[in-house]
């Protein structure tokens, strides 16, 4: 039997680095990465094993945690995915009720938080707000930001901050950025 002539470019899977491969099959540059990389997949597959089986113990906990009408803040944590820190606040708020019941002993309702952190339904939208009208000006119809400063006698650096503030739409046509003259005449017009 005789020596492969195949020279196969290709990467490792393992560190990266580019290499010529002797046969179709090879994935790894060396002995090296191809040890290292199954112990790197014995040790997810072990991890993801562990994992589980805290999960399936933990499943009877998280029952009997729901079940308990005052549950401790690290507790809570788990359930809902909040941090303690917004528990904390929240109880010395006053918005969740909480029981001390000596050092490290809080316990806080669960039914408050259940409520507190429920989703929350949108009303529906009727026909008309739901499709966005884009609006379309003329440049003859808006003012520059340098016209508007100069007619209302304001700097550039207000102007700019209102139109963001109101949510003025703005269109920029080669450097210069145009504004409605209905919108700006409203806002500045009051002032």
């Amino acid at each position: 039997m005789g020596i492969s002539k195949l020279k196969i470019p290709k990467i490792c899977e393992h560190c990266g680095t580019p290499f010529e491969a002797k046969t179709v099959t090879t994935r790894f540059c060396s002995p090296s990465c191809a040890n290292k990389s199954g112990k790197e997949r014995k040790r997810q597959a072990k991890e993801a094993e562990q994992k589980q089986v805290i999960l399936e113990q933990s499943a009877n906990q998280i029952a009997k945690i729901q079940t308990r009408p005052y549950i401790s803040i690290a507790e809570a944590v788990v359930l809902f995915g909040i941090s303690k820190d917004t528990i904390r606040r929240l109880i010395k708020a006053g918005k969740i009720p909480a029981i001390n019941l000596g050092q490290r002993l809080t316990r806080v309702s669960r039914v408050h938080i259940e409520s507190m952190f429920t989703a929350v339904t949108l009303p529906e939208q009727k026909p008309h707000e739901q499709q966005a009208v884009k609006l379309q000006y003329e440049p003859n119809e808006c003012y520059t930001i340098g016209e508007i400063s100069e007619k209302y006698g304001v700097s550039l650096s207000t102007v700019d901050k209102t139109i963001r503030k109101n949510s003025i739409p703005k269109r920029q046509i080669g450097k210069f950025v145009y504004v409605p003259k209905e919108m700006i005449d409203k806002i500045f017009g009051r002032k």
